[in-house]
């Protein structure tokens, strides 16, 4: 499996799901959130491009490599996801700035901060495991 190839189609696909959310924003229960969520899609979408672009370059252990690959899409996808159901939700436990003035029931509270808080987790590590790999000369 080409994993370049695979992250420029992830992230071409991400990008395209992110400018279709930004399309609806003004139909969602939380319209700041949705506009959030479509900004993470078109951002978390360049991310992975650009990883794409750079993952020739790093120098990770096979178990590493296969990691920093599958945090990348868990966090990506994921952190999108989970601000498209805020915004859908009307959540704000955890977006208080763009959720301010709404609120859900607790178990969807829940869900949309169990998503952000683990997708935050797997994307921070992501990013340490890349910057390991981009260390000193090929």
């Amino acid at each position: 499996m080409d994993r370049r190839r695979r992250l420029f189609w992830h992230g071409i696909f991400l990008f395209l799901l992110g400018l279709v959310v930004g399309a609806f924003v003004q139909r969602m229960t939380n319209p700041r959130m949705g506009l959030s969520a479509h900004l993470g899609g078109v951002m978390t979408g360049t991310f992975l491009a650009v990883l794409g672009a750079l993952w020739p370059e790093l120098r990770l252990p096979p178990r590493a490599e296969s990691a920093a690959y599958r945090l990348a899409l868990f966090g990506t996808y994921g952190s999108s996801a989970s601000l498209l159901l805020a915004a859908i939700l009307g959540t704000s436990s955890m977006t208080p700035i763009a959720g301010a003035g709404h609120t859900a029931a607790g178990w969807q509270e829940a869900i949309v901060n169990l998503g952000l808080q683990s997708t935050a987790a797997g994307i921070l590590l992501c990013c340490l495991l890349l910057l390991w790999g981009l260390r000193g000369r090929r």
